[in-house]
């Protein structure tokens, strides 16, 4: 099975090509990272391209697509989604979404309760909590960085961008904040786990968490304008 995934719900381009043999394991085939950038159009299909190039693959070889579904902000979700479900189309392959917040206690490996936060710009966070790298205890939700820690008595660690951005109110565990964003190779590896019928985050169908509206909205009628 060769899975191809990639997150654009941050500001960050993530791809990466996976490939999982029963009885041999998985290996990475091909991983392409552009961090720091709000380029995702102009950025994701190049860089599937290039995966698939360095892996010797083509898009007829792939057996199913992982797409980050967020939360995350409108536009950048939008460009992993649509794309998601445009190769799944012409594929006629099975499309498979994972919560952001996943992709990334996923990557941390974890084993005891912990919270994820990334950047949702507007002074707030998106956030959910953990028992382990597998297993969520609260929905994605949005908010002020204090929201996070609000309630959990004793405090928890705190990692991902929103733990980096906050530090007085996230930083207090003493541990670092690390992984910062959501990467494809995790991604990847959530797929595969739980298409393999192992333990891990939910699989969701490829639509976008966004958990608030998009900054842009439909123009209203048109005020009348009385003569004079």
């Amino acid at each position: 099975m060769l899975v191809l995934a990639f997150d654009t719900a941050t500001a960050a381009v993530s791809v990466a090509l996976y490939e999982w043999t029963p009885g041999e394991g998985v290996r990475s085939r091909a991983v392409a990272e552009e961090a720091g950038t709000r380029k995702h159009t102009e950025l994701l299909v190049p860089a599937v391209a290039a995966v698939l190039a360095e892996a010797g693959a083509v898009p007829a070889d792939l057996s199913a697509i992982a797409v980050g579904a967020g939360p995350g902000p409108y536009t950048g979700l939008r460009v992993g989604l649509v794309t998601a479900r445009a190769m799944g189309e012409a594929l006629k392959i099975p499309v498979h979404g994972v919560c952001t917040l996943d992709v990334i206690a996923w990557a941390s490996a974890r084993q005891a309760p912990f919270a994820v936060a990334t950047d949702a710009r507007r002074k707030e966070v998106y956030w959910a909590r953990y028992a382990s790298a597998a297993e969520r205890t609260t929905a994605p939700a949005v908010g002020p960085a204090a929201d996070v820690l609000a309630g959990a008595e004793g405090g928890l660690p705190v990692i991902g961008e929103g733990a980096a951005l906050y530090p007085d109110v996230l930083g207090t565990s003493g541990l670092g904040p690390e992984p910062l964003l959501p990467s494809a190779a995790a991604l990847a590896e959530v797929a595969i786990a739980r298409l393999a019928g192992r333990k891990g985050p939910d699989l969701l169908p490829p639509e976008p968490l966004y958990l608030r509206r998009p900054d842009a909205k439909e123009p209203g009628p048109r005020k009348k304008v009385m003569p004079a």
